[in-house]
């Protein structure tokens, strides 16, 4: 999804949530938004849906540092008669990282944010009555999603992921792919930029948002773009606070994430040795013009996996980014793999 640095975000007005919230009626729309306590800190959850006795499908956000809850139920709007959206802005970032502003020396884990999930879907499960919920998980997300799922596979009826991340090592392989790209389109600036930058692993923090640009560059030529309304900002995030606090939250995940010296969390990722095994049904919906987690990395993972159910959905016209093709494609899965129900 596309930085939000222009963007003017959200105010820290909001009261904290208790974990005791009402009780939840049949036919009944709800919107929901506030700090809940998580992990020891309050942290920011929205829910939205047009009847809460529907499933509730908790969303994971990527960056890190990218919440989308920013945008309301953004690209999943359509969806609120089906499912109730849960969102949550990580540790970190957002909402949260401006309720709590760690230092920049507080370390930042995916063990740390895979254990808030779990405890937001039992947070979700409580208000709403539920025995369990939907993971969805993308980019970023996909790696918590992933984590998520296989420490708690009990708490979910099923995991999607989207633009799946599978290790540092296998994904790595977008310097290559890209500097092949701007190659072949005689492009000499881009391929001046990523010869510059040599193979990674990298050490210089700033490498890796120089190939993500040249990835959007390339992505943007073989795959239709984001629609404008999907991003378009709540009116209550509108403060320049609430903006200086998304991006100070971005910059300090980005920097975990990536790490001064190349060791941050990426470094670390790889959901090989986390284990291949799922005990709940598990379904990819991938891009195929996707040139940040490619679509063969994610083939290869997906044929390693076992799970009680389990599908990859390769969709054409779509890159990292969310687009309608790969929104569609997510639906699809949603509504032919579960009919909508998550018992």
């Amino acid at each position: 999804m596309p930085r939000l640095r222009a963007c003017l975000l959200v105010p820290l007005f909001a009261a904290s949530v208790a974990h005791a919230a009402p009780a939840c009626k049949p036919g009944q729309a709800v919107d929901d938004n506030g700090f809940v306590k998580i992990g020891g800190i309050e942290q920011w959850v929205t829910v939205s849906g047009d009847d809460c006795a529907n499933p509730v499908l908790l969303y994971v956000h990527g960056g890190p540092g990218n919440p989308t809850s920013v945008f309301g139920a953004g690209p999943y709007a359509s969806w609120r008669k089906h499912v109730t959206v849960a969102q949550w802005d990580q540790r970190g970032s957002g909402m949260t990282w401006g309720r709590n502003r760690p230092d920049e020396d507080v370390p930042l884990s995916v063990e740390q944010i895979r254990d808030d999930g779990i405890e937001v879907a039992r947070y979700l499960a409580q208000r709403f009555g539920k025995r369990k919920v939907i993971l969805l998980g993308s980019s970023w997300g996909s790696m918590v999603g992933a984590h998520m799922a296989k420490q708690r596979p009990q708490l979910f009826c099923a995991y999607v992921g989207v633009a799946q991340m599978v290790g540092y090592r296998e994904n790595m392989t977008t310097w290559g792919t890209v500097l092949e790209r701007a190659r072949t389109a005689g492009d000499a600036a881009t391929v001046a930029q990523l010869e510059a930058l040599g193979p990674p692993p990298w050490t210089n923090p700033r490498n890796f948002g120089i190939v993500r640009r040249a990835v959007r560059k390339y992505e943007a030529q073989t795959s239709d773009p984001t629609p404008a309304a999907w991003f378009e900002v709540l009116p209550r995030y509108a403060t320049p606070q609430a903006k200086a606090d998304y991006t100070a939250g971005e910059d300090y995940s980005f920097l975990k994430f990536v790490g001064w010296k190349g060791d941050g969390m990426q470094s670390t990722a790889d959901l090989y040795r986390l284990g291949t095994g799922y005990e709940l049904p598990v379904y990819l919906v991938q891009g195929k013009e996707d040139l940040l987690t490619e679509p063969q990395v994610t083939r290869r993972f997906f044929e390693a996996i076992t799970a009680p159910d389990k599908a990859l959905v390769e969709v054409a016209r779509a890159g990292h980014d969310p687009n309608a093709p790969l929104i569609d494609a997510q639906k699809q899965v949603l509504a032919e793999r579960l009919e909508w129900r998550c018992d």
